[in-house]
């Protein structure tokens, strides 16, 4: 079982930082890969970008180049560090983790609200 508690939301204006972590408690057999998604009103759920436990990333098409995902496997912490944000990355972006096994259940945050002011 995994509980995962996220922080660092907030409104900032376009072409500014904003810098999310999320804090996984409980087994770490359920965050082999740790990520964060996002929703903005009226759209699906996309990825953002997800890391595995050995380093390796993943990113969405939208946000290469300007967000960078890390992971601190000792504190079982995982952060966005999000750049040259734009209205468009307004949403609200969940954390996600898994084993990384079929037939593992997903975790996922309660997720936090990322507003960007043009």
């Amino acid at each position: 079982q995994v509980q995962l508690v996220e922080s660092g939301g907030g409104l900032v204006q376009a072409g500014g930082s904003l810098r999310l972590s999320c804090a996984a408690s409980g087994s770490s057999f359920g965050t082999n890969v740790m990520g964060w998604y996002r929703q903005a009103p009226g759209s699906q759920r996309e990825l953002v970008a997800t890391i595995t436990r050995g380093g390796n990333t993943n990113y969405g098409d939208s946000v290469k180049g300007r967000f960078t995902i890390s992971r601190d496997n000792a504190k079982n912490t995982v952060h966005l560090q999000m750049d040259s944000l734009k209205p468009e990355d307004t949403a609200v972006y969940y954390c996600n983790a898994n084993a990384g096994i079929v037939r593992v259940p997903n975790y996922w945050g309660q997720g936090t609200q990322v507003t960007v002011s043009s």
